[in-house]
């Protein structure tokens, strides 16, 4: 059975979120914004597969007032409860294909035993609509538990500054990876307008967005994209982690890439650090 491109590489990063204990049990959910073509295609597309696609009879869902500039949008989601790993063996029931209303959503295809989208539903909507204003070429919301981010913002009260400096000191590539820092969400509770709210008001100046004590969400234009700014963010929570864990100091006090040399790292790539500048 083929599928869709966007369809086949979702089954595969769902399962290495999995594999790397990002995704336990039902845990975590993923979104990607079909392209036109895709979106037009999209019936002849799911031929001979198992998903469904509803021609007649899609009720809208209404959820909250949808940005207009992502009126009509098609996403694929998947399914509140879905578990990433078995997902790949059952995508037409784990994931679905919506259209974006003015209200909600209306379900074209896939949640063949009737889920619905992921209770994170209204932080995805909002998050495609802030990023697109960003990047035109933006296209996927992942979120999980990365395990040495949460355990970070567990150990102590972090900030968007202070998470984003201990991690581009840990690991030379985190400030070539993703330059634009960190954002820093004190904890609130999950699957709420608010917490969408939020997150899509980090979204205007960062890619990866942290959820204290709880996980991390990143946004790009494909699904590797995604999981590598999440894996390299990971990488360098476990590099600090252990910093201090066998040194009993902060981050800073150990020997790190000081400011001076983060600076040159962003001349060389031609961006601005924030957090950079003297006065921090």
């Amino acid at each position: 059975m083929t599928y869709p491109d966007y369809i086949h590489e979702l089954c595969h990063v769902t399962y290495d979120m999995w594999n790397k204990g990002w995704d336990e049990y039902n845990g975590g959910n993923v979104s990607y914004r079909l392209t036109k073509d895709e979106a037009e295609s999209l019936e002849t597309d799911l031929m001979g597969t198992s998903y469904a696609y509803y021609s007649e009879d899609r009720k809208e869902v209404e959820v909250l007032d949808v940005p207009e500039h992502v009126q009509g949008e098609f996403i694929l989601i998947t399914a509140s409860g879905s578990q990433f790993r078995t997902l790949c063996l059952q995508p037409e029931v784990d994931t679905g294909i919506i259209q974006l209303t003015p209200k909600g959503y209306k379900v074209v295809a896939g949640f063949v035993t009737g889920k619905r989208p992921t209770s994170e539903i209204f932080m995805h909507i909002l998050a495609h609509a802030a990023r697109i204003k960003v990047d035109p070429e933006h296209r996927v919301v992942i979120h999980n538990h990365a395990t040495n981010i949460a355990v970070y913002s567990l150990l102590d009260e972090v900030t968007s500054e202070s998470l984003t400096l201990d991690l581009w000191s840990a690991l030379t590539e985190s400030i070539v990876v993703f330059h634009d820092g960190i954002a820093v969400l004190p904890w609130e509770v999950p699957g709420t307008q608010l917490i969408g709210v939020d997150t899509a008001r980090e979204l205007a100046t960062h890619r990866l967005v942290v959820w204290a004590k709880h996980g991390v969400l990143s946004t790009g234009k494909d699904y590797q994209d995604c999981f590598g700014l999440i894996e390299t963010a990971d990488k360098a929570a476990h590099i600090a982690l252990e910093l201090k864990r066998v040194s009993g100091k902060s981050v800073s006090e150990n020997n790190v890439l000081s400011k001076a040399d983060l600076r040159k790292i962003c001349d060389v790539l031609g961006v601005e650090g924030k957090y950079l500048n003297d006065q921090h």
